[in-house]
């Protein structure tokens, strides 16, 4: 008969709950698979296959009472490991509907918004468009194993322990938001260097000819002049998906990294 005791049922349950801790919180807010549309079971169930995969391999430390402040402080600890490089990534794609955002008021669709299930929100159609397209180019381009893969070296740079996070990652987590916004411009600056022509134009015909009503012939004009410009971009929007999960899977384990103090 097989007997397990008190001190060795605790070890084994640290052993996966604080991975999985860690592991649940990035799924809770990475992107695709922490969108509300995924079942919270699925969620789980996803945590908690990675955390047996990930756990057999870490380095637990031992006589820590789960209960005990020390314990509770690693638990919080982990959660924050895991918000923190699940949001960084999330920033990608906040960022894609940002520039989808700006390119919607430049064309004069800022009338058309839908309600949004995953921000609870009403967002721009053409920012759900461009949503949707690079959340296929993310699994398209396997960016979901690179999120993982930089989930398990994460439990290296940072391991489990009761050192206390340092605040110099919150910093590098804005500066990249930052950084990653200034591209989401970059994105959409094609088609508001297309219609601000457009518009120059239409300002000048308007000028030449007063008996042109500018409201009937204007908006169809930008609208079909935004739509092409947006079908000649949408191939590079798969380059710049690419580069953008490149360097965020880079700065989550910059940003665990720092949390632990390196």
């Amino acid at each position: 008969m097989i007997s397990i005791s008190s001190a060795q049922l605790d070890s084994l349950l640290i052993a996966f709950l604080y991975p999985l801790t860690r592991i649940l919180a990035l799924v809770a807010s990475a992107p695709v698979i922490g969108n509300k549309q995924v079942p919270a079971r699925v969620k789980v169930g996803f945590a908690m296959l990675v955390t047996f995969v990930v756990a057999p391999a870490l380095t637990i430390p031992s006589g820590i009472d789960m209960f005990s402040g020390t314990g509770l402080f690693i638990l919080m600890q982990q959660l924050l490991v895991g918000f923190a490089m699940g949001f960084t990534m999330r920033l990608v794609f906040i960022a894609v509907e940002t520039a989808g955002d700006l390119m919607g008021m430049q064309m004069g669709l800022g009338f058309a918004s839908f309600y949004d299930p995953v921000n609870s929100t009403t967002t721009q159609v053409l920012a759900q468009f461009l949503g949707i397209v690079a959340a296929l180019a993310f699994l398209a381009l396997n960016g979901h194993l690179y999120m993982l893969e930089t989930l398990a070296e994460s439990f290296q740079t940072f391991p489990i322990s009761t050192q206390p996070p340092a605040a110099g990652a919150m910093h590098t987590l804005v500066i990249w938001g930052g950084g990653i916004f200034s591209q989401a411009l970059r994105l959409a600056l094609p088609i508001i260097g297309a219609l601000l022509i457009t518009n120059l134009a239409l300002g000048i015909l308007t000028r030449s000819a007063p008996q042109l009503n500018i409201f009937a012939i204007g908006f169809p004009i930008t609208l079909a002049v935004g739509f092409v410009t947006l079908l000649l971009t949408l191939p590079y929007l798969s380059p710049m998906m690419d580069m953008f999960t490149q360097e965020a899977t880079k700065m989550m384990l910059k940003i665990a990294s720092q949390l632990g103090g390196h």
